[in-house]
């Protein structure tokens, strides 16, 4: 893969991972089990064509590998080819959901089929083949960030599969995956490589990044560990943004009707200037107390006064 294949891929991931999260505020909790509402057709159709595109470039890095005699780079092809496979299986069989009648594929096989395809991604980058010298491998160990978390965002979406947070923890990773891709394009076949680096192609599909000294080797790792945090902090930031435009339009709105406001039981109280007191006396008569706006104590009428001070700091006094 050169640097316009790494950059269609990744900006087709960034689309993807974009879709994904703002289709899943739309998936309601109250909505009844339906495949056609798991994944939506766009997705689908993004991810078939995306994962036919890999399997087409996969067949092309792996004849130019056997053409070079490069074991290592057919090795690694074939493993490309098999989890594009599958990322092509997923979509087709949820394609077929969409405009097929006779054919209904449960979500359940459908979602096993994805962790699959992620499980083996993860292994792909986790126990890669290439030179364990080279710079790429630094840039590889940080791609199982976006992968782990679309795994783990697959998982629970087996276990809670009516929950839309899972749909948009995997449309996060792949936005994260998407701009690191990019990164890595940019990084292998420009010059924004560490200084003293170069690109060694063994075949179209199989190249190392070579330091000239060992010092050169550990800049170059540390610069891409530096460019992942900037990736992560570009992605929170784009995240609050984004929130904080559409989350009113495409978050659905609670029900308020029975929300009453703190302190409107004391606001009432309080608006209300006196209250009385009844009470029958022995002279048949009734002492009224009450309260005067504004007064700091209760009195009382008939000649009587009930004097209570503030915090009991006032007099107390009864005639």
């Amino acid at each position: 893969m050169g640097l316009f294949s790494m950059a269609f891929a990744g900006g087709s991931f960034i689309l993807l991972g974009a879709w994904e999260s703002l289709s899943s505020s739309s998936q309601s909790p109250q909505q009844p089990p339906n495949n056609h509402r798991r994944f939506s057709s766009i997705s689908l159709i993004s991810a078939a064509s995306l994962s036919l595109l890999f399997i087409i470039n996969s067949l092309l890095s792996f004849f130019d590998a056997i053409s070079s005699s490069d074991k290592i780079g057919s090795t690694l092809q074939l493993q490309v080819l098999a989890i594009s496979s599958l990322f092509f299986m997923f979509s087709l069989l949820g394609i077929c959901n969409f405009f097929s009648k006779s054919l209904n594929f449960p979500f359940p096989l459908l979602n096993l089929i994805l962790l699959f395809a992620f499980l083996e991604e993860f292994l792909l980058f986790h126990l890669h083949l290439k030179d364990s010298d080279g710079i790429e491998n630094r840039y590889y160990d940080l791609m199982l960030v976006p992968i782990a978390i679309c795994v783990f965002s697959t998982m629970i979406e087996l276990i809670s599969p009516n929950s839309g947070i899972p749909k948009l923890g995997r449309g996060l990773g792949l936005i994260l995956k998407g701009t690191w891709i990019l990164q890595m394009g940019f990084s292998f076949f420009s010059d924004l490589i560490a200084n003293n680096c170069a690109l060694h192609h063994k075949s179209r599909g199989n190249y190392t990044i070579n330091c000239n000294g060992h010092m050169d080797t550990h800049r170059g790792g540390a610069i891409a560990v530096l460019l992942f945090n900037c990736h992560l902090a570009f992605l929170v930031t784009l995240i609050c943004v984004v929130y904080s435009c559409f989350g009113r339009r495409f978050v659905a709105e609670g029900n308020y009707s029975s929300y009453r406001p703190l302190g409107v039981e004391v606001l009432r109280v309080e608006n209300q200037g006196t209250f009385t007191l009844d009470s029958d006396s022995d002279d048949g008569g009734n002492d009224v107390v009450k309260q005067e706006d504004g007064s700091a104590g209760l009195r009382r009428e008939n000649g009587g006064a009930v004097e209570l001070g503030v915090n009991g700091h006032g007099s107390h006094s009864v005639s």
